[in-house]
């Protein structure tokens, strides 16, 4: 099944709550993901811009978008971004694939010489 990693930032009421009542969200998460067809291989905590990540794997891109609809309507996220991943074994056929395309880029208008 195909991977997604989901980034995401909680506002600070979120923050706040989870201070005064800290909860495994792991595994509440891997619940959720698990009633809708999913399977969630882990979440990390980061500090900076993004608060967190998870990898989730799902059926198809359809669940994994509807998933992450159901997640940022829930408006404890001041950011959300959800990223298809591949494995190393998918990149490699990538690689492959890409060896037999033949593609001309356009020219670069600045390039050309009156």
């Amino acid at each position: 099944m195909p991977l997604y990693m989901i980034s995401f930032g909680y506002k600070p009421e979120v923050w706040a709550e989870l201070i005064r009542r800290p909860a495994n969200r792991e595994e509440a998460l891997g619940r959720i993901l698990e009633e809708a067809g999913c399977k969630l291989h882990g979440l990390w905590y980061a500090l900076g811009d993004t608060d967190g990540f998870t990898l989730v794997e799902a059926p198809d891109n359809t669940t994994a978008a509807g998933v992450a609809l159901a997640i940022a309507s829930s408006g404890a996220f001041r950011k959300l971004e959800t990223t298809a991943v591949m494995t190393q074994e998918e990149l490699l056929e990538a690689l492959r694939v890409a060896g037999d395309i033949h593609y001309a880029a356009p020219v670069d208008p600045s390039s050309r010489k009156v």
